[in-house]
């Protein structure tokens, strides 16, 4: 469903995503982890459209980002790390907006705005300015906004940044049915306990290229071990940093 194919860009002689490969199948909830400053985030924006790529393709449900971009983008739904919304909307006003975007209005979208909101027990707060919301409720909205005109695919960045376990909960449920009925997740986390028990398949950035990918058993298998994702990834990341932490610390 998301293909991307020798994925490159550049911040002048930088390479922040260095021809990276990737295939995320339709019904997958795929993880896509690294440290900071590895390329998640800017490889999330360029597969959202936001930012142009110096070379390579994308391909989201076989229609290239950069050949057919509304195509491509009225499958995507997109959740970014930080909640940007606009403060002067109310939270109904916010999704109408963004139903707009897509060309999506009437009874249908009124429908699905106030689905949304019940689930994300936003209801009480329908009518009230976006100013007044706290960052949890924020990024409830945004979540909102990038289901509201039912992608087939959804790109989240960091998707618990800010929400209580109770929010929390209810998105890794969200996750799954959404996966079971056929849609498809692209996932960056820190949380490496959630990329773990939610994910299939997960891609480790470093340095602007993929170190690793696959499934955990198949991960484990190619580099010869029986760790946990936290362990493995610290390997592939930063294992020597790590080990120079725990010397320190046992002296």
């Amino acid at each position: 469903m998301i293909r991307i194919e020798h994925l490159t860009k550049l911040y002048g002689s930088f390479r922040a995503v260095d021809a990276i490969s990737l295939h995320v199948p339709k019904g997958a909830l795929y993880g896509f982890l690294g440290p900071n400053g590895a390329g998640k985030t800017t490889t999330l924006r360029m597969i959202a459209g936001i930012l142009r790529p110096n070379a390579g393709r994308i391909l989201i449900g076989g229609h290239d980002i950069a050949l057919e971009p509304i195509a491509a983008k009225r499958r995507l739904g997109f959740i970014p790390d930080r909640p940007f919304v606009y403060d002067k909307l109310t939270g109904a006003e916010f999704l109408r907006f963004v139903a707009g975007l897509y060309g999506q209005d009437g009874q249908l979208v009124e429908h699905r705005i106030d689905e949304l909101l019940d689930v994300f027990e936003l209801t009480t707060w329908k009518n009230e300015l976006v100013e007044s919301y706290s960052h949890g409720m924020r990024q409830k909205l945004i979540i909102s906004s990038a289901l509201i005109h039912r992608p087939e695919v959804i790109v989240v960045d960091e998707p618990m940044v800010g929400l209580d376990p109770r929010g929390a909960r209810l998105l890794k449920d969200l996750f799954r049915e959404f996966c079971a009925r056929g849609g498809t997740i692209l996932m960056s986390t820190h949380t490496l306990e959630i990329a773990e028990a939610l994910c299939e398949r997960i891609a480790i950035i470093q340095a602007g290229k993929i170190v690793a990918a696959g499934t955990m058993a198949e991960l484990r298998a190619q580099h010869a071990t029986d760790v946990g994702l936290e362990d493995l990834f610290l390997r592939l990341t930063g294992g020597a940093e790590y080990k120079e932490i725990k010397a320190v610390l046992e002296a």
